[in-house]
């Protein structure tokens, strides 16, 4: 997050307005789940998994490659 210039307020603003994207069930320790919003005139996906205790754990934060995504970024391109 920090190394792509991304602010906490900005992941904070992704995951209290989000679409889902994509869940993974089956991630460990923790289940997590991929989030889409625009903040701003940015793009942001965020990875987030919430602990046994509700806690919020960010994964990885990007901007969604449009070569590689629907041009809304909540599918990826075949």
């Amino acid at each position: 997050m920090f190394q792509r210039g991304v602010s906490t307020d900005s992941v904070r603003a992704v995951l209290e307005n989000a679409q889902i994207v994509a869940k993974y069930a089956d991630d460990k320790p923790y289940a997590s789940t991929l989030y889409f919003a625009w903040v701003g005139q940015q793009a942001l996906h965020v990875l987030a998994a919430e602990s046994d205790t509700g806690e919020t754990i960010v994964i990885t934060v990007y901007q969604p490659d449009p070569a590689l995504w629907s041009p809304d970024f909540l599918r990826k391109k075949p």
